[in-house]
């Protein structure tokens, strides 16, 4: 039976702005994740089965695993509704967070190696994130998703925030990327994980090149950010 597409908005009070923010945390998204799922079956109660958080603000941020759940939770899908109910984010850690940083066996040559991977590089190489964000995200970009998005990145060339938003993909196509490219980017927690680097191009050929880490290193509490979104939205 096909799926009707659920015709539930965001409720509208004059000027109010409603705005989920969320922080970074690595692993301990986990808590921000069961709360958001407990919050949303209430709001099913209320409104029916259908009803997903994206449907009640109008401004979603998060940083680095904030950031991820934020994408989780405004990606589309072919119905362009929520990809992922909110009670599917806690699943989606406990299988996947053993294998994106992995516990190798402690020991004296195992002791030695991880201080000299410290001095060489990340401790992980992050090609597992990369694979399931990708996988998980599919092609959705930063202008598809659900609701207004904001999510803070930090970029290592040019040693300044680089913040993804919803109205920035309105400005330049050039901020229009993949939702898995902005996942993997706030996530890359320095010496955990690395920078990811990728390029975004216009219809005018013009050519932006990211080289990104972990959001946290900007803003780690989004809400930081959000006096300046708000003004610009408005």
């Amino acid at each position: 039976m096909e799926r009707k597409t659920s015709q539930i908005q965001p409720p509208t009070y004059g000027d109010l702005i409603t705005i989920l923010s969320i922080d970074g945390g690595g692993v301990r998204g986990i808590i921000p994740a069961t709360i958001l799922s407990y919050l949303e079956s209430q709001l099913q109660e209320l409104d029916g089965k259908d009803a997903r958080l994206a449907d009640y603000f109008d401004v979603i941020a998060g940083t680095s695993t904030g950031g991820l759940v934020t994408a989780m939770l405004t990606a589309p899908d072919e119905n362009n509704r929520p990809l992922y109910a909110a009670k599917d984010i806690t699943p989606f850690y406990l299988e996947h967070c053993p294998k994106i940083f992995p516990q190798k066996k402690c020991g004296w040559f195992a002791s030695i190696g991880k201080m000299m991977q410290a001095l060489t590089g990340p401790k992980y190489d992050g090609k597992y994130l990369r694979e399931i964000v990708k996988e998980k995200l599919k092609n959705s970009r930063l202008s598809n998703t659900i609701t207004n998005v904001v999510i803070p990145t930090f970029d290592i060339k040019k040693l300044q925030p680089t913040i993804f938003s919803s109205y920035e993909t309105k400005r330049s196509a050039c901020y229009d990327v993949k939702l898995s490219d902005v996942c993997i980017s706030t996530s890359a927690a320095p010496t955990y994980l690395p920078a990811h680097n990728f390029t975004v191009e216009d219809s005018k050929g013009n050519v932006r090149e990211h080289n990104l880490i972990d959001g946290g290193v900007a803003a780690n509490n989004p809400i930081r950010i959000f006096n300046l979104y708000t003004l610009t939205i408005q």
